[in-house]
């Protein structure tokens, strides 16, 4: 079994200071969607050569310290056999697993969500640790509707207990767990009704947790940054999102917490930089924060990667170039040193 130690140090690890987290953990209809983008045949080899040319861009582990895996990626290998798993570790990413079984419908609660896959989950997180990954990761659906008073209790503290219990399982495997109920950007809400459900949120995400006797000081936060629904007329600037987003968190989440890697939702890759930058810049003006501010991004450090790319063999390189770019300007928003001006510079 894990000691404790073992696992503090796996999640001081993923939140280094200069890197974050590629979430490269869609489902397989997901990944269906990206590729359709890209008019690619979604196909086991082709999603293999996909994932293989993200985790094989040399240097990208100055910037990327995790990857969360799909369950078919983790049993994939490379050409020359060593799983992805392997590859990773070698490289100094750590290796990491979805693990929920995604979110459907919450019974006699119309338009929200719960997320499922507890049944089992100790054996599948034994088999995950047997299989080479180091952390976890389980996210929690919460919508936002305000004509119909949306999210109610109900919905967040089902989504709280679930994702207690599964932290508590992975640390129990071995594992250091990913904890991520995501506010979604959904909506014509304004940024101060975000702000108010992620709070709502956190607070009982973290109630559960103490009740759960999850340290802590083993586990990550995935949460939403603070932003307005994607259909409000009033939206928002960098600064105003980093704003409400830091003083939301100074107000919901504990100074044990080791760091906070933030999902990218709907966001631009542009946008998702820029405003962990200016979350950053405001933790170097008021002297630190008491918890890491990173990324686990998906299509925020992907998209320009899969285009490049385009499911041709001869684009690897081109689809490579662009996913060191990303990740690089990914890590000097780590340090709230990025500038837009970086965007058209070489790698």
């Amino acid at each position: 079994m894990t000691s404790n130690s073992q696992l503090r140090e796996t999640a001081s690890q993923l939140v280094a200071p200069g890197r974050g987290i590629l979430a490269a953990d869609e489902s397989t209809p997901t990944i269906q969607k990206r590729f359709d983008s890209i008019q690619v045949e979604s196909t086991e080899d082709s999603r293999r050569a996909y994932r293989g040319m993200l985790f094989t861009t040399a240097g990208a582990e100055e910037f990327i310290s995790g990857a969360i895996l799909f369950d078919e990626t983790l049993r994939q290998s490379t050409e020359d056999g060593r799983s992805f798993a392997e590859l990773l570790t070698a490289k100094g990413i750590v290796p990491g697993i979805k693990v929920d079984r995604g979110a459907k419908d919450l019974a006699a609660a119309p338009g929200e969500k719960i997320t499922e896959g507890l049944d089992g989950l100790r054996e599948r997180l034994a088999e995950y640790h047997q299989l080479g990954t180091r952390f976890a990761k389980w996210r929690a659906v919460i919508n936002i509707d305000t004509s119909s008073g949306l999210p109610s209790d109900y919905c967040l503290d089902a989504n709280a207990h679930a994702l207690a219990r599964y932290a508590a399982l992975s640390v129990e495997q071995g594992l250091v767990p990913i904890v991520e109920p995501e506010v979604m950007m959904d909506g014509t809400h304004s940024i101060e009704t975000c702000s108010k459900v992620t709070e709502r949120a956190l607070h009982k995400v973290f109630a559960r947790l103490y009740d759960h006797r999850v340290d802590l000081r083993e586990i990550l936060l995935k949460p939403n940054m603070v932003l307005p629904g994607s259909d409000c007329p009033q939206q928002a600037s960098t600064e105003q999102v980093a704003s409400a987003t830091v003083e939301c968190f100074q107000r919901s989440i504990p100074v044990a917490l080791p760091g906070i890697v933030f999902l990218s939702g709907g966001q631009t890759e542009v946008e998702a930089t820029a405003h962990l930058d200016a979350m950053n810049k405001i933790g170097t003006q008021h002297g630190g924060l008491p918890w890491q501010l990173s990324f686990s991004y998906g299509r925020a450090l992907q998209a320009s990667a899969l285009a490049a790319w385009g499911g041709a063999p001869e684009n690897l390189a081109a689809g490579q170039e662009a996913f060191h770019h990303r990740a690089r300007l990914n890590g000097a928003a780590r340090h709230g040193d990025y500038s837009p001006d970086m965007e058209s510079a070489v790698s």
